[in-house]
């Protein structure tokens, strides 16, 4: 009986032997076996991972139906439906699809941590450096051109200085950042990203919208973040020249050496254009003579737990002039040959410790000294800006949802010029500008579920001129699959006011610079929502990335160059502003060695003032294109031959004009397009060579009354009887036609 009752009970467990079956197969992409892709089986949560060949077993798995998941880092995860048999073996192969875009890639810009790109409740767009070499450049802050809703605007004709826009906002408003370091300021921005040899960049990464709430004052627009290479994963060596048929010369080169416990990264950039040429006939150069050297070295140290210490240094020493062609140093300040010279000196120092306890704590800090030597025309512009920064948060994970990131910083600017801006009341002795701005911060991001993420930071910050400051933020997520994302977030900024280092149009001697009155801080409330698509078919990958923006500024600082020609009037607006639209980035990469991208964008950006008589009116802002986009092909021919066709378009932009001025208020539609031949050889050489500005579209008339840059003939109402004065203001375009150029890359990686 008891034999009999043992049997009964091991029937279930019999019948349940008897039902299993196995599932085995292959995983491949393009053709080729992946190894590491992880497999699920949804219901019993059976997971495995595939070998070298990219092939996977599941053993003993209860008969019935079954979700089968394969992913993995690069891949897009699809998911089908399978049946396994009793006592037989299911074969399943599954060919996965190469997601362009990995949104796995690592970003540490929109949260201050580093997360991976799909998890990011804030929207970041990254460029690596293969994206620019598409259309080799000088510097960085001409190759962030070519990124959709970023534009480099040139703001001297002459002397080439300018700052960068996002979305529309002028350059006060975005934000440069230097391995996370916020150590350039706008006097600077051209130099910042000047200078720093392209082969040392890792990535760039660009938040769009606002971001007051963890990097405070001048975070308004959106940040640029330049990451530079860690030593110890760099190349052993590396080198980019190129030079073009309007003589100029680039040279990139990076070296790396190593010890026991640390590893440093030395680079060198050279620029050099000394050959003026004046292809519009105006007597003035097209384009700025440079000869400019950078330095930079980065030192990562190797310490206990894989904690973090590196600290880096650069240098950079600029000679720049622009004017009449027939102008000598020996005119330099003068009013008998008109010339725009500066001389630039720039120190940085960057360092980020981890401190040696259980709690991820970072320390950062940076330092810059900027030192600026010039004369517009006759008018000498000397001034020296020092910038000390320091920082220190810590991030803590809360249980399994929650992630807190809580921080202080300060910040202290030094600023001196010969300029009204740093003199005493009396006007009798300088008063150099101190600028002292302590901050704290809170960030904590909310893992609600697995597709919905909420993150919710303030920021507080106290100016010793405008008091308390509060930044709030607020940011939401939700992650349909890898295929489906959607952001939305809300935020306030604020920007401290240093005009004389934030435009460098109030420099030139063209203008008189007038302030009204004394200027308040500006703020914004702005909004994001941003989606992101990806949609794999038979022909390839297409992505799809848009977002709507809208901000609302109030106090916004103005300078007014339509009231009275000869002076620039700056006062805080009495009204408000609008910066509302959206962009649109696309790219294509089909199975055939063709990748395609384009990117629009359509920005509304306005002033709403009262005039005299009381009444609002609406004022597009300058230089501020309501429509502009990007594009790019890229093709891949057998033998490593490689095409690229980039291009940038510009839609009409309202300009300063003069009363009863003969040139348009609004610029052209133009678009600038570029062709690179690339030929990759052996043992890590490359030559490219191409045409820049193919279509030879060049700006007219940017120059008013060039034949007088010193206005000594202006008053005459019979040769001038519109009385139009000298100005290098009404710019929209590089005046650098059609150019042929070619290049040499080299690289040794470690063995």
């Amino acid at each position: 009986m008891r034999l009999f009752l043992s049997f009964i009970l091991l029937l279930p467990g019999l019948y349940t032997y008897a039902q299993q079956g196995q599932l085995s197969g292959e995983i491949t992409a393009a053709g080729k076996p992946l190894k590491g892709i992880q497999l699920e089986l949804r219901k019993n949560n059976i997971r495995v991972e595939t070998d070298s060949s990219g092939l996977f077993q599941f053993k003993d798995v209860p008969a019935g139906k079954y979700q089968l998941t394969a992913g993995g880092t690069g891949y897009f995860q699809q998911t089908v439906p399978v049946t396994v048999i009793a006592d037989s073996t299911v074969q399943i192969n599954m060919v996965l699809k190469a997601d362009a875009d990995d949104l796995n890639e690592i970003v540490i810009t929109g949260t201050m941590k580093a997360v991976s790109k799909l998890e990011s409740p804030i929207p970041v767009e990254v460029y690596t450096p293969a994206f620019f070499r598409k259309n080799p450049t000088p510097s960085l802050f001409e190759a962030v051109g070519q990124i959709n809703g970023v534009r480099p605007q040139i703001n001297c004709s002459i002397c080439n200085t300018g700052d960068i826009h996002i979305n529309g906002m002028e350059g006060p408003y975005t934000l440069i950042l230097i391995d996370g370091m916020p150590i350039v300021s706008s006097l600077s921005s051209v130099y910042g990203l000047s200078g720093i040899p392209n082969s040392l960049v890792e990535r760039i990464e660009v938040v769009k919208g606002p971001a007051s709430s963890l990097y405070g004052s001048e975070a308004m627009g959106g940040v640029i973040n330049v990451i530079t290479k860690n030593a110890v994963k760099a190349p052993l060596f590396s080198f980019d020249a190129f030079s073009t048929s309007w003589r100029e010369y680039n040279v990139d080169a990076g070296v790396r050496f190593r010890g026991k416990q640390w590893n440093s990264l030395l680079g060198i950039n050279y620029f050099n254009a000394q050959h003026p040429m004046d292809n519009n006939g105006d007597g003035f150069t097209d384009l700025t003579m440079q000869h400019r050297i950078s330095v930079f070295n980065k030192w990562n140290f190797t310490r206990k737990e894989n904690r973090e210490a590196s600290v880096a240094a650069r240098f950079v020493n600029e000679d720049r002039w622009g004017g009449q062609m027939d102008w000598t140093k020996a005119d330099r300040g003068s009013d008998e040959v008109y010339g725009e010279s500066i001389y630039t000196r720039r120190w940085e120092l960057i360092g980020v410790y981890q401190l040696p306890f259980k709690e991820k704590i970072m320390t950062q800090f940076s330092y810059n000294w900027h030192d600026q030597n010039s004369y517009y025309g006759d008018v000498p512009y000397m001034a020296t800006q020092k910038n000390y920064f320091a920082q220190m948060y810590w991030n803590k994970d809360l249980g399994k949802r929650h992630n807190l990131l809580l921080g202080g910083t300060f910040r202290y600017n030094w600023y001196d010029d010969n300029t009204p801006a740093t003199s005493s009341t009396d006007g009798l002795s300088n008063q150099p500008a101190k600028t002292p701005l302590p901050g704290i911060f809170i960030q904590d991001e909310w893992k609600i579920s697995d597709k919905n993420t909420l993150l919710a930071g303030y920021r507080y910050d106290h100016d010793r001129n405008h008091g308390s400051i509060h930044s709030p933020r607020i940011a939401y997520q939700y992650t349909k699959n890898q295929r489906n994302t959607l952001r939305f977030s809300m935020g306030t900024g604020f920007r401290v006011v240093n005009l004389f280092t934030e435009d460098h149009a109030a420099l030139t001697g063209a203008r008189e610079v007038v302030i009204t009155e004394a200027l308040q801080p500006e703020r914004s409330y702005n909004s994001n929502l941003n989606y992101v698509w990806k949609i794999p078919a038979d022909f390839g990958l297409l992505n799809i990335d848009a977002t709507g923006f809208y901000s609302y500024f109030t106090n916004k600082i103005v300078g007014d160059f339509d009231v009275d020609p000869t002076k620039i009037i700056y006062s805080n607006l009495n009204g408000h502003a609008i910066s509302r639209g959206f962009s649109l980035n696309t790219e294509l990469v089909l199975n055939s060695p063709l990748r395609i991208t384009a990117g629009l964008t359509y920005a509304d950006v306005y002033l709403v003032d009262k005039n005299e008589a009381g009444i609002k009116e609406k004022t597009r802002q300058l230089h501020a294109p309501v429509w502009s986009g990007t594009y790019g092909l890229t093709y891949t021919f057998p033998g490593d031959f490689i095409i690229d066709l980039t291009g940038v378009f510009t839609g009409p932009m309202r300009l300063p004009i003069q009363p009863e001025d003969y040139r348009p208020e609004y610029s052209p539609w133009f678009n600038i397009a570029n062709i690179q031949l690339t030929k990759k050889l052996k043992h890590g050489v490359e030559i490219y060579g191409g045409v820049k500005n193919l279509f030879n579209f060049v700006p007219k008339d940017v120059l008013m009354r060039p034949f007088d840059p010193f206005n000594k003939t202006a008053d005459d109402p019979i040769s001038n009887p519109k009385g139009y004065t000298f100005d290098t203001a009404y710019n929209y375009a590089p005046l650098q036609g059609i150019r042929v150029f070619a290049g040499l890359r080299y690289q040794i990686d470690w063995k």
